[in-house]
């Protein structure tokens, strides 16, 4: 792996710890959930393997995308550090945002893995944020940095 590949991986690496992290793991399970509740649900029952299916399932969508932001778009999944092609190829093809909807997918596993209304509102409301942020800055910011290639994507 070539050196500036290696750079951008480990900060992707950093960034995904981080942020996706603590938005996917830290805080549903010990801020919302609860740590009984977490610790209830371990190790996994067979009812719980659904849930537990759906949040790795979830977490793999984004990892592919952050992976894909660095080897098509030589950038990382962090805003400060974004990629500087267009990516639109993996999971890109078939949606602009798989990678929400990756986080998204593994919130709802998680509700239904502790069988937890709050992480399920929790999930909601991280989707509504994620929505906002998607219209109101990053599709306008892509539009201005990518121009014509963005539109025809969009298309």
């Amino acid at each position: 792996m070539p050196a500036g590949r290696a750079s951008l991986v480990a900060r992707a690496a950093l960034f995904t710890l981080f942020v996706p992290g603590t938005v996917l793991a830290w805080a549903p399970a010990f801020l919302v959930a609860g740590r009984a509740t977490v610790v209830a649900h371990w190790p996994p029952a067979p009812a719980d393997l659904g849930g537990m299916a759906l949040a790795v399932c979830g977490a793999a969508v984004y990892l592919a995308c952050a992976w894909r932001f660095v080897v098509e778009g030589f950038g990382t999944p962090a805003p400060w550090d974004a990629p500087r092609r267009l990516v639109t190829g993996g999971l890109y093809r078939w949606t602009r945002n798989p990678m929400y909807v990756g986080i998204t997918v593994a919130l709802l596993g998680e509700a239904w893995w502790w069988r937890s209304t709050a992480v399920l509102v929790y999930a909601a409301a991280v989707t509504v944020a994620f929505h906002l942020r998607v219209v109101m800055h990053e599709e306008p910011a892509l539009r201005r940095l990518f121009g014509a290639d963005f539109t025809a994507y969009c298309a």
